[in-house]
């Protein structure tokens, strides 16, 4: 039989994660790579909205440099939105003893 409380306990984490990730997904979150030479930003839902490349410091021709400078500034984005699931997740469901739902 589940422990009344800790079923209340966990519906409520559930909307709670509910509401985080929506905030997540509504966030814009930015990377850059080459002391900024080239920035991005996307989404929490890992949607690439935008790649700003400061073409006048870089040799636009060298293009393995400049996708390995695109990639390194996604990767750094992709990273930030994982940490902040990570932490906005592991907050939520810090105290709670699954122990106690049997």
């Amino acid at each position: 039989m589940f422990n009344p409380q800790m079923l209340k306990k966990l519906q409520k984490m559930q909307e709670d994660l509910k509401k985080v990730q929506a905030e997540i997904n509504a966030s814009t979150f930015y990377g850059q790579a080459g002391g900024s030479v080239v920035k991005v930003s996307v989404k929490g839902t890992k949607e690439v909205m935008s790649i700003d490349i400061k073409t006048e410091e870089i040799d636009i021709n060298d293009t393995k440099m400049v996708e390995e400078l695109i990639i390194a500034a996604l990767n750094d984005a992709f990273r930030k939105v994982d940490k902040e699931i990570e932490e906005s997740v592991g907050s939520l469901s810090r105290g709670i003893n699954m122990a106690g739902m049997i």
